[in-house]
């Protein structure tokens, strides 16, 4: 019913209605103008409330993007912990002895060294009869331990020998060392960079471990020995730097770090730009860590000047320049995956829940095709992939136009269609890499290290850490241990020659030819470091 039309049915004055009709249409007018400013309103609440949620995520959350259904409490180890504790103190109150749990337990590594310590009866007789005990078996078990760092002496004697006749003295030459006249050995030179730019100690935290061993090491004494070590290792990290611009692929990426103000006593921001090789190269994987004190694209340009072929990197305006002179744009599906997650833990958005069980079903195929050679890999990712990228394309199209303009969802749907022809790329070659996360994971390390340094204390000194990190870093993705790798390569570089440079870097295939050679030569102890690294 309409209450106006049925007014006019009346003998309501003309005026009057005229007076109502307009109150009535003001009345209106201000309805819809309080709907549209509720409707606006809600929105912004629903948009601060995934940011809110989060940053809470970010802040307070798991670093994971699994869904999972219950998330684990912050400190469980506390609660692994405790639980541990209780069952020792029940332990002595229990009537019954408590049978040992054996099973889960991992094999220790069997080239770890084994010290054997026999546990022999008391007697060889038999405590009932007196008979001889014959022995039927062992019972064998190990336990894991470890010696702390160990601090030694070298003492290098040389004989000094004269000829009466000639009036000379003849002495075996001093063998050349990093550090010519230092008392540091290659052995306690790798601890100190290992402990530094692996396990991310301060050098004031080194020298108190040293202390406790009871061997004064000076910080100036430590700081003296990096900068002599990041001068004499320079040469191989420039040297991985040309290897890496020769592959056709690349993964980039970079993380903030602070650095140390001359002269002010504070900070300012600098940058660490990460590269790898890809993940399907057929060479050995490649880091490497390029420090700059700004994000500025221009230094990624600088890196890659005279490099063409693929490059994965995210949405980040200062790699745009790079694609307009010769090199092709791969888009991540990490991160596409990542805005919508961002959504779905903001508020369950079906929408959003449809896109990652859609994204999960190409990583699916990917996994399939972890283990095979580029070929097949093509022939597997044009069979499954392609089409699933059609209708993903397909569904992100339908859903742009089905969800509110503006909103979180929204915006992830209009993020993957932007990067759409970057991101199918992968699908078209068995080289290509799917997403950016082999970087990330190369950048991880030294994005949870940096809480411990905080700041490097100069341009140089990141400099410099940059290029023993990405020594570090490639000798890790290729199976070496990186202070074993460092020992050896400190030991040989002062004698090997800018050709054979090569040998010396952190790579499986470096290290195969030096063993090769080391065999050749008969060099009997090279060979058991490098079998043992």
């Amino acid at each position: 019913m309409d209450p106006l039309n049925e007014l006019a049915r009346t003998d309501i004055d003309p005026a009057l209605l005229a007076q109502v009709q307009a109150l009535f249409a003001q009345q209106q007018a201000g309805l819809t103008r309080r709907d549209a400013l509720l409707a606006e309103k809600d929105f912004k609440i629903t948009a601060l409330t995934h940011e809110l949620a989060y940053c809470r995520r970010i802040r307070f959350g798991k670093a994971s993007e699994a869904l999972v259904g219950v998330q684990r409490l912050l400190f469980e180890e506390t609660v692994d912990t405790d639980l541990a504790a209780i069952e020792e103190e029940l332990k002595g109150q229990a009537p019954a002895k408590r049978q040992r749990r054996r099973a889960g337990r991992q094999a220790l590594p069997p080239e770890l060294p084994r010290i054997e310590h026999r546990h022999e009866p008391e007697s060889c007789q038999c405590g009932k009869c007196g008979a001889d005990l014959v022995k039927i078996g062992e019972d064998v078990s190990e336990q894991l331990d470890v010696e702390p760092a160990r601090f030694f002496v070298h003492r290098h004697i040389r004989p000094q020998y004269a000829c009466r006749p000639c009036e000379t003295v003849t002495a075996a030459p001093i063998p050349p060392a990093v550090i010519d006249g230092g008392m540091a050995a290659v052995g306690l030179l790798a601890w100190i960079a290992s402990c530094k730019y692996l396990d991310h100690l301060p050098l004031y935290r080194i020298e108190q471990i040293a202390a406790r061993q009871g061997v004064p090491l000076a910080r100036s004494t430590l700081t003296e020995w990096i900068g002599r070590i990041g001068v004499a290792l320079q040469p191989l990290a420039d040297r991985l730097t040309e290897l890496l611009r020769q592959r056709a692929c690349l993964h980039a990426d970079e993380t903030p770090v602070r650095q140390l103000a001359p002269g002010s006593g504070k900070t300012r921001h600098a940058y660490l730009w990460a590269y790898r090789s890809g993940v399907h190269d057929d060479g050995p994987p490649i880091v490497v860590f390029d420090y700059q004190t700004s994000r500025a694209g221009v230094h990624s340009r600088a890196f890659l000047q005279g490099w063409r072929g693929h490059l994965m990197v995210d949405d980040y305006a200062g790699y745009k320049s790079l694609f307009s002179d010769g090199r092709i744009e791969l888009a991540c599906l990490a991160h596409i995956r990542r805005k919508f997650f961002d959504v779905y833990s903001a508020n369950g958005s079906p929408v959003a829940d449809e896109a990652l069980q859609r994204i999960a079903a190409l990583y699916v195929i990917e996994q399939q095709g972890a283990g095979l050679d580029p070929p097949r890999r093509l022939t597997l990712r044009q069979r499954l992939a392609v089409p699933a990228l059609v209708e993903l394309r397909v569904w992100l199209l339908a859903t742009k136009n089905a969800v509110a303009a503006g909103s979180g969802t929204a915006k992830a749907v209009e993020h993957a269609l932007k990067r759409w022809p970057a991101l199918e790329r992968y699908a078209g070659s068995g080289l290509l890499p799917i997403d950016n996360n082999p970087i990330e994971n190369a950048i991880r390390p030294i994005a949870i290290g940096k809480k411990n340094w905080l700041f490097t204390g100069s341009e140089r000194a990141g400099r410099r850490a940059a290029a023993i990190q990405s020594l570090f870093a490639t000798a890790k993705l290729n199976g070496l241990d990186p202070a074993r790798w460092l020992a050896d390569v400190l030991e040989r570089l002062p004698t090997c020659p800018n050709s054979q440079i090569d040998s010396l870097l952190p790579t499986r295939t470096a290290v195969a030819e030096a063993r090769a050679t080391c065999e050749t030569s008969l060099c009997t102890d090279d060979v058991g470091r490098l079998a043992t690294a």
